[in-house]
């Protein structure tokens, strides 16, 4: 089967697909208890250099779920730990940076990533190919120059980022610089998935919602657009995405994106009209919905499915479905799993 002929290509791409693609994002996590049993005793960023459990991890939301695609089971700050920055995943924060960066000298003595030190991806790529039938997409995915900005500026999770904006509008020469070393990194870690077999990439700017449209345009934009740019060369689909970012939908297309993402908070009908037409939409079931009846999840999903339809008709080069945002930990993977057989049945 070509790689035109999977489902998620096809529909990336402006083909038809012998059916609708669904995947969700975080389906290889914390919500299936065999990640969960694999995972005990080890740490994420241990786990996400181990090829061998890359692979297993990636695969099994595959194998439990038949979903269209599979993505590649990492951390969207393991180029930084590859690259040397000192950092850690801590359960219930999330990424913390040991020296947060501020000024134009902590910029200046950030490392860059080199290919070989994400080696072990590569490996883990090539292992999850020889596992996935020809139907099935493998998704690479790399965080934004901004995202991995805004935790590498406030040391972690914030909820205001005002260290993040200080900086932006304070001192823009360091922040461009900032941000401009963090796409090279970026860049790096993509192409290296792109060698090594992936048939698509998704670049999460997971925090881009926080911005004002102004501010996406002028500080950040110009690095997203350099990376979707550098790697245009494979000639495979780039997905775009982040959470909260309905008013930038527009820009976040612009950048270079093929396939945009878009969040619970607005109809994909409406999304589609803000990005323009003849790229595609992804999304865009709220995750939370999941916890609610049967019924409720599949009226949603077949509402989701409808905006998806009018969405193409109205010029979109097509519909993935997929979450709004990621798997919650708490979901049951069996309702992932009728929901991917209900789409399929549509």
């Amino acid at each position: 089967m070509t790689q035109l002929r999977k489902p998620l290509i096809a529909a990336a791409t402006g083909e038809r697909p012998s059916r609708r693609p669904v995947w969700f994002m975080r389906q290889a996590g914390r919500s299936l208890p065999e990640y969960r049993a694999l995972r005990s005793g080890r740490g994420m960023l241990e786990s996400c250099f181990d090829p061998d459990m890359v692979a297993e991890i990636t695969m099994q939301p595959v194998r439990r779920h038949d979903v269209d695609a599979a993505i590649l089971f990492s951390d969207i700050v393991v180029p930084l730990k590859a690259a040397g920055i000192d950092l850690d995943i801590v359960t219930g924060t999330g990424p913390v940076i040991a020296s947060p960066v501020r000024d134009r000298a902590a910029v200046r003595a950030l490392p860059r990533l080199v290919p070989e030190a994400v080696g072990s991806i590569g490996h883990a790529i090539g292992a999850i190919r020889e596992q996935l039938d020809d139907a099935t997409a493998l998704i690479g995915f790399a965080g934004a120059p901004f995202t991995l900005a805004s935790y590498l500026v406030e040391g972690g999770p914030s909820r205001n980022y005002e260290r993040t904006k200080a900086l932006m509008h304070g001192d823009p020469d360091t922040w461009h610089e900032l941000v401009g070393a963090l796409a090279d990194i970026t860049i790096t870690f993509l192409r290296v998935q792109l060698e090594a077999g992936v048939d698509a990439v998704q670049l999460f700017d997971s925090w881009a919602g926080m911005l004002s449209l102004a501010d996406y345009e002028h500080f950040v934009a110009p690095h997203s657009r350099r990376v979707l740019a550098e790697v245009a060369d494979f000639g495979r689909p780039r997905i775009h995405f982040g959470v909260g970012t309905g008013e930038l939908l527009h820009a976040m297309g612009d950048v270079g994106a093929d396939v945009v993402g878009v969040d619970w908070r607005i109809p994909l009908d409406v999304a589609g009209r803000r990005v323009g037409g003849g790229k595609a939409l992804q999304g865009n079931l709220d995750p939370a919905m999941l916890a609610a009846s049967w019924d409720t999840v599949a009226a949603s999903v077949r509402r989701i499915v409808a905006e998806g339809d009018r969405a193409v008709a109205a010029g979109a080069g097509g519909h993935i479905f997929n979450l709004g945002h990621g798997v919650l930990p708490a979901t049951d993977p069996d309702v992932l799993t009728k929901i991917v057989e209900l789409v399929h049945s549509l």
